[in-house]
């Protein structure tokens, strides 16, 4: 799993590689490599790296080593631990390299049978199973690449986007995809391959999405993509280069850069969306109205962020739309029972439409009677949006940051729109719905305000510097966001961070209270205030230290135990959306006191591929 590039040309084609990986940088890796075909012998020679892509660079100038054919890998460990020998590309005696996006369930088996066959494995990958079975196909070059791929691949359980050069066929480049993302870049005499059409905005604008099962043989001039044996022709799509979303510009940081387009994604996601006094249903797809007319209960499936965005989902579902709303973590969703209440509609949400847990909760939620599947999503042409009925696409633009910040609030805005969408079913009158979407005219400008409160928060993320503990607390629609701040402090910072509704404090959490170890609370002027500042209270009294974002209007005093950070006084129904920057904030300036990779967390990564 991570990224991979390819590339076939009548120039060198080593600066490609190397500059693909670089932009594939944001979805996280911990090793990279490449090989190229060259020399007049069309030698196969790999160079593979621990760690920065800029190391690999490094030791590719060393090397200088060309070729016109090659192939490259930022690899997520997923078997065997991240060593140069792990790392990606494969070989398969000198003749015959992968690279691979994916795990492969059954290798251990495959691989014990080309043990017994006499070959010999130098990694714990489950990708070296891969180009073996390739080598052992080809049959001493009787059977040609494309062919050795297409029988390879029948073999294979799991999820896999490859791509494969043989010295022998140094014409040519073979790739296939089933479950792991893989496009066709389109060029002049000269074609590639990547993961992610990000990879190749340098050289291409012109790309070729595959669909799942597709393998394709791609040449100098041309290529040719087989479905199933079958010869297929795949639209041509341009993807404008958008280098902007990809460069840091004035930022430090990917992820406070994207912090602070917000505002404009949010407004990018309300464009076109709402008009005058109403949200306009249309910009949910030409078949939406019907299929809204059935639903009677949602059901919501996500990870990770998108499932906190899912959560918050469920309070306006049930008070905006008076429907009953259930949300199911999508790795656990598929492996229980799941009974489906009649006129049910199937949401996904996630920010790259590639998340492996989700796309394989919808591919179950299929074999149920749901009235349809809905794709909430950052990127326009992915796996998720394809296999769905229909989708709504957050217009956050490239998200880079592996933490999501800007994806997060554009879901929840989505969310929004949905619930107003369906509470027109259930009696929702239009001045009720005219003031909602009033409020939601106002959202980009709160949050800018919200964004002023940096400069207070990086002064108490000095606090944060020496510790490792801490708790969130919310009540009511503010818990899910206490658990998006949670999300947020630990996976860029490394402190471990837990989150808790409020009232939940006295049967247990309370034990852990003392004066080293913060305590966050999300304190919206709503109906639930009066009880948390009880809550509150009881943190005060065993000394704990309290750090309380609430709403302006509140007048919340600080005091030795109680740090206040005031948050723009907002209409109840956008308190998630809003209080969500300043817990990113906290998390951005924590994370630059402790000294951690903001962009690059260890241990994970932006795209999740692999359950």
């Amino acid at each position: 799993m991570c990224g991979i590039v390819g590339a076939i040309a009548q120039r060198e084609v080593s600066r490609i590689l190397l500059e693909g990986l670089k932009r594939l940088e944001y979805r996280g890796y911990d090793s990279a490599g490449l090989a190229l075909v060259s020399g007049p012998t069309n030698k196969i020679s790999t160079i593979k790296t621990v760690g920065k892509v800029a190391k690999l660079v490094q030791a590719a100038r060393k090397a200088d080593t060309r070729g016109k054919l090659g192939i490259a890998h930022t690899r997520w460990a997923t078997h065997g631990k991240p060593t140069v020998t792990n790392a990606h590309p494969h070989n398969s005696h000198n003749q015959i390299s992968v690279v691979h996006n994916g795990i492969i369930e059954n290798y251990v088996s495959l691989r014990d049978k080309l043990i017994a066959d006499g070959y010999e494995f130098k990694t714990e990958t489950d990708t070296e199973t891969i180009v073996h079975l390739i080598h052992q196909a080809r049959k001493g070059g009787k059977v040609s690449l494309l062919s050795a791929v297409n029988k390879v691949i029948k073999k294979l359980h799991g999820a896999y986007g490859l791509c494969a050069i043989d010295k022998t066929q140094p014409d040519q480049l073979v790739v296939a995809r089933s479950g792991s993302p893989l496009v066709i870049g389109v060029g002049i005499g000269e074609n590639f391959v990547a993961s992610d059409p990000i990879a190749l905005g340098q050289v291409t604008d012109s790309f070729i999405y595959l669909e799942e099962g597709d393998v394709a043989r791609i040449g100098l001039d041309d290529y040719e993509i087989w479905h199933h044996s079958e010869r297929v022709e795949r639209p041509v799509t341009t993807v404008q280069n958008k280098a902007k979303d990809a460069e840091k510009g004035e930022y430090k940081h990917f992820m406070l850069k994207e912090i602070h387009e917000q505002p404009r994604a949010i407004k990018d996601t309300l464009d076109g969306r709402i008009s005058g006094n109403k949200v306009l249903e249309e910009a949910f797809g030409i078949n939406s109205k019907d299929i809204f007319d059935r639903v009677k209960t949602v059901q919501i499936v996500a990870c990770g962020t998108s499932f906190h965005a899912g959560q918050v989902a469920k309070y306006w579902l049930e008070s905006i739309a008076k429907i009953p709303c259930q949300v199911d973590i999508a790795s656990d969703y598929r492996y229980r029972d799941i009974i489906v209440q009649p006129g049910t509609l199937f949401v996904t949400i996630s920010q790259s439409g590639e998340t492996a847990d989700t796309l394989a909760a919808l591919r179950y939620a299929k074999t149920k009677k749901y009235v349809a599947s809905l794709a909430i999503c950052n990127v326009a042409i992915n796996s998720l949006v394809r296999e769905s009925d229909f989708c709504l696409l957050t217009m956050a633009g490239q998200e880079i940051g592996v933490a999501s910040t800007k994806a997060f609030t554009t879901q929840l805005v989505l969310l929004l729109l949905l619930s107003i969408v369906l509470a027109r079913r259930t009696g929702l009158r239009p001045k009720k719905e005219a003031s909602l979407v009033s409020e939601l005219a106002r959202l980009p400008a709160l949050i800018e305000k919200a964004l002023r409160l940096s400069k207070e928060i990086k002064k108490i993320s000095k606090q944060f510097s020496d510790k490792n503990h801490s708790l969130f607390l919310g009540r009511g629609i503010a818990y899910p966001v206490a658990k998006e701040g949670a999300l947020k402090l630990k996976e860029i910072s490394y402190i471990h961070a837990e989150a808790y509704p409020a009232g939940e404090l006295k049967h247990g959490p309370l034990a852990l209270v003392d004066s080293t170890m913060p305590v966050i609370a999300v304190a919206p002027n709503d109906d639930l205030l009066g009880k948390l500042k009880a809550n509150l209270s009881e943190v005060s009294a065993r000394g704990g230290k309290l750090y309380v974002f609430a709403d302006e209007s509140i007048k919340f005093a600080s005091d030795k135990s109680c740090k206040v950070i005031n948050v723009p006084n907002c209409p109840d129904i956008l308190d998630p959306i809003v209080f969500a920057v300043p817990l990113q904030l906290l998390s951005y300036h924590v994370a630059i006191m402790k000294g951690t990779d903001v962009d690059h967390p260890r241990n994970l990564a932006k795209s999740v591929t692999v359950e």
